[in-house]
């Protein structure tokens, strides 16, 4: 059974999916940032295991949230855990306040972003020579 929970701390099991999927896996040199001590964070478990984790907070427009940091483990892709959590994620901004959330998708993920609503919205950006875009969807 999976289950949802959401954190107003950086919790060690968002860590975790993390470094697994961004570090190990992707191979980004980093993973973790300031922002991570002021974000919501929300993570999917199966049992006790973590699976899946995302954050969000507030950006300096009014009622605009910052999705970023999603990440399932490869072996829990493509079964719709990654839409929960965004679905999760979207119902904690709303209930913030929240009128629009926004995110840095790499670009290999915007196909999945868009079938959960989201838009893309300006030109292609590099991270870490990974290329992403912006998205952004109305609550």
């Amino acid at each position: 059974m999976i289950t949802t929970k959401v954190f107003n701390n950086f919790p060690k099991e968002a860590k975790q999916v993390r470094e697994e999927v961004f570090i190990h896996e992707q191979g980004f040199s980093y993973d973790c940032d300031e922002m991570d001590d002021i974000s919501t964070h929300i993570v999917a478990f199966e049992k006790d295991e973590p699976i899946a984790a995302c954050r969000v907070f507030e950006s300096e427009a009014p009622g605009v949230f910052i999705l970023g940091r999603l990440a399932v483990k490869k072996e829990y892709r493509k079964i719709g855990i990654g839409g929960s959590v965004v679905e999760t994620a979207k119902d904690y901004v709303s209930k913030a306040g929240g009128k629009r959330l926004i995110l840095h998708s790499q670009l290999q993920a915007k196909g999945f972003y868009e079938k959960i609503g989201f838009v893309e919205y300006g030109g292609i950006e590099y991270e870490e020579d990974c290329p992403h875009i912006w998205m952004k969807t109305e609550l």
